[in-house]
């Protein structure tokens, strides 16, 4: 499952053919985003924006923390400087780069 921030994130990676995709609206969830996600055993990729003043990592990590600790597995997807999903597709970047940044990303 792919966690992203917005939902032009979420409208670009579809696009581009991932099918199992989510949208938290914003860098937190409330409890019942996070049931959702932790409903199964399932890797949550979150894929934030990597803003400038670094809140979207930053918001990422503790999600990665808070997942872990209800035994979910996640990682932490780290795009291109300055870039979000939707930004780094509409850029030039493909389906298959973006799964490389997927199998690279860090727990």
């Amino acid at each position: 499952m792919i966690l992203v921030e917005g939902l032009f994130d979420y409208a670009a990676l579809r696009q581009a053919g991932f099918s199992n995709v989510t949208c938290s609206l914003g860098t937190h969830l409330n409890a019942g985003q996070f049931h959702q996600l932790c409903d199964g055993l399932r890797t949550i990729y979150i894929a934030f924006d990597d803003d400038v003043n670094q809140s979207g990592q930053q918001a990422a990590q503790h999600l990665v923390h808070q997942l872990a600790e209800q035994g979910i597995p996640a990682r932490r997807v780290l795009l291109p400087e300055g870039h979000d999903p939707n930004s780094f597709l509409v850029g030039g970047g493909d389906a298959h780069q973006f799964q490389s940044l997927l199998e690279a990303a860090q727990p």
